[in-house]
């Protein structure tokens, strides 16, 4: 996708220091790691020069930076995604003491609503023609009236917010993009009421997924109790099947944030007449029916308030919603829905009387940060539905996801799982096993009073998992290699002797010559090439070629197991260079080290760089004795706790030059004692994993072991 100059530019322009902003936030705006607009300035001429300074820190015109972006493609946003920031850059400008948070968001998303109601352009009128449309589409004030009338002097401000609302509009692709934009950008904006007690994107997503909306029949009825800004809502509005009919209902106590709803359903096309949302916590059932479906947040509550008897009774007044054959998903606190309670409490037997009517279908432990305001904050989801006795199963699924991280593919996961039980319908397929779940019979979890409902062992048919039957395999091939390297060890005539490296003082009157890396690298016996900047997520244990990071020149990590696939390389990073055989990798981050990549062929990554030999230098230069000698120096120049760089440079380390002859000496005494190493650190390697192995197998009571000789039964 093209774009122009004038289109990358907002027509709507606050006062300029507004514009100004830092390399970090062009690095966010452009979607790259935090060093690369600043190489993009060093390395482009072109890229915009800096208009002032602040403490130090270089600011630049965010409009000069969007149309350099724009103009030379880089970075991974597209052109409408940049003008979209920037037109959001210029809304977070505009919060002042006058014009709060608050009022700016309800404003603008009311004033996104009613262009999209009225299918024109806003803008070039005045406030009063503005207003006096508001008032024909929202004659109640339901949606649209009191956010716009909130708005302080709106003979100035308002016209600039209908100019803004209309730019954000032509960037997206649809209005309810743009009404998504602002909200997402609630919290950058101060807004922190709206987004507090909101679940991340991803788990809105996750919980529209697995709701099963998109298998509901057309015209059915899909609610949201304590709707908050509609993340939920609009989450299950984008997952149902197009032109699906659905009626959407919801309920939210604030007045303000009913009302949000109400703007933010309507921009996606829902129709007022398949909309109920209402101001309080009861949902509108008498005039639009009872839900095919609901999914609710509960209300957050600190612990030391949190009573399991109140959240309890939350959701069995949520399962009164529910006819025969609804669903509902209820997300709550673990400590409630799915941790041990005391036995024989009025909330132990509250929440077994769950199972015991046959509702609770699912309960899923959840990873960590499923809310971004509420970091310790550990949630659970239940998934209930209303069924009569004689298609009742007396099975329940149990998964505990808590120590999985919070991404999208452990959330796509959650959601297949419970797809597929819920098709079966509540009895499970043979053809799927749950990931981290267990199904288990409802009568088991009754039978023990105040336990918790997470899994307490694995799945019957883990055992007969491809990983789990070649456990055995896998530990006898790792004996039997450890048996091979005490074998080579014991055949190695090198290694029998006794290591001696015959080191004695240096006679006084043979004083060492002495020189730095960039005595070398002047004189050109030395070479230095740049690392590269890999994303985490492209880095694996299976691609085509080895990329050494600092973790494995400081020998925190074995070289090969981070890897990169060749696609990815080239399509990605065609300007990464490979390390040569007998290069130099060193670091100084965390703390410097060195490493001698033997055989080549490999990436570095950043801020890890290659030191390479030259091939024709005079008198030449070892690997083996430059990255000792290095490693020895650095040691003496090592950086202090609290400094942020150590007192000497990789460059201006000074070591000794050593004569041909010596250096060839001191290089043998490295092999044999570098060969050494290297049978000890592949033996320990082994035995690394046979632990690992072998406990892991002892742990999920996959494995047993049989009596060694001589030992009794």
């Amino acid at each position: 996708m093209t774009s122009t100059r004038e289109e990358a530019v907002s027509p709507i322009l606050p006062e300029p220091p507004a514009w100004r902003i830092t390399y970090a936030e062009i690095a966010t705006l452009a979607q790259v790691r935090r060093p690369v607009p600043t190489t993009w300035s060093r390395r482009h001429p072109d890229f915009p020069t800096p208009v002032t300074h602040e403490e130090g820190r270089p600011l630049f015109d965010a409009r000069a930076v969007v149309d350099w972006l724009t103009r030379t493609g880089r970075g991974n946003a597209d052109p409408r995604h940049l003008r979209a920031e920037l037109a959001l850059y210029t809304l977070a400008a505009w919060r002042t003491p006058v014009l709060s948070a608050p009022v700016l968001v309800g404003a603008l998303t009311a004033l996104i609503c009613l262009r999209q109601q009225l299918d024109a352009p806003i803008s070039g009128q005045s406030w009063e023609a503005i207003l006096t449309h508001a008032d024909e589409l929202d004659p109640e004030g339901a949606y649209l009236q009191a956010e716009l009338k909130a708005v302080p002097e709106p003979e100035r401000i308002g016209p600039e917010l209908a100019a803004l609302a209309d730019e954000l509009t032509e960037a997206a692709y649809t209005p309810a993009e743009a009404f998504d934009w602002v909200l997402e950008a609630r919290r950058r904006l101060g807004s922190h009421e709206l987004a507090a007690d909101e679940p991340t994107p991803a788990v809105a997503r996750a919980l529209a997924a697995l709701s099963g909306v998109d298998t509901l029949d057309e015209g059915s009825v899909v609610a949201t109790p304590h709707a908050r800004s509609g993340d939920l809502l609009a989450a299950l509005h984008a997952r149902a099947a197009e032109d699906s009919g659905h009626t959407y209902l919801a309920a939210d106590p604030d007045p303000m944030r009913a009302r949000l709803v109400r703007r933010r359903m309507l921009v996606r096309g829902v129709n007022e007449f398949d909309l109920g949302v209402t101001e309080g916590e009861d949902l509108p059932v008498d005039d639009w029916g009872y839900p095919q479906l609901l999914v609710s947040v509960l209300p957050y509550e600190p612990g030391e308030n949190r009573s399991p008897q109140v959240v309890l009774e939350r959701v069995q007044a949520l399962t009164d919603y529910l006819d025969e054959g609804s669903t509902a998903v209820v997300l709550g606190p673990a400590d409630v829905l799915v941790r041990p309670l005391p036995r024989h409490s009025e909330a132990d037997r509250l929440r077994r009387s769950f199972l015991r009517d046959g509702l609770l279908k699912a309960a899923v432990s959840l990873p960590d940060g499923a809310f971004p305001y509420r970091p310790g904050y550990r949630t659970a989801l239940w998934v209930l539905a209303r069924a009569s006795e004689e298609y009742r199963t007396g099975l329940v699924l149990l998964a505990d996801y808590s120590a999985q991280p919070l991404t999208d593919s452990v959330l796509d996961a959650l959601a297949e799982d419970i797809a597929i039980w819920r098709a079966a319908p509540w009895r499970g397929d043979r053809r799927h096993e749950p990931r981290h779940a267990v199904i288990v019979p409802v009568k088991d979890l009754d039978d023990r009073p105040g336990a918790a409902f997470t899994t307490q062992h694995r799945p019957s048919v883990a055992r007969y998992t491809r990983g789990v039957i070649e456990r055995p395999v896998r530990i006898s091939a790792l004996e039997q290699r450890l048996t091979e390297l005490h074998e080579q060890a014991r055949q190695c005539s090198d290694l029998r002797t006794a290591l001696s490296t015959r080191a004695v003082l240096r006679p006084d009157d043979q004083p060492v010559r002495r020189t730095t890396v960039r005595r070398l690298l002047d004189d050109r016996r030395l070479r230095r090439r740049p690392g590269h900047r890999f994303a985490d997520e492209h880095l694996t244990a299976d691609g085509h070629y080895t990329v050494l990071t600092p973790d494995e020149v400081l020998g925190i990590a074995r070289p090969g197991g981070r890897r990169i696939d060749r696609g990815v390389l080239l399509t990605g990073y065609e300007h990464a260079l490979f390390t040569e055989p007998g290069d130099i990798v060193v670091t100084t981050s965390p703390r410097f080290g060195a490493y001698v990549d033997a055989a080549g062929l490999s990436l570095v990554a950043a801020p890890a760089r290659i030191l390479r030999v030259h091939p024709d230098a005079d008198p030449p230069v070892l690997p083996r004795v430059l990255a000792a000698l290095l490693r020895a120096a650095a040691a003496e120049y090592a950086r202090t706790s609290g400094a942020v760089r150590a007192s000497r440079g990789i460059e201006d380390l000074l070591i000794p030059d050593l004569s041909m002859r010596e250096a060839e000496r001191f290089d043998a005494v490295l092999a044999e004692i570098e060969t050494r190493a290297h049978l000890l650190r592949e033996q320990s390697a082994v035995l690394d994993d046979l632990a690992r192995l072998t406990a892991a197998g002892i742990a999920d009571g996959t494995l047993t072991l049989q009596n060694l000789p001589g030992t009794d039964d």
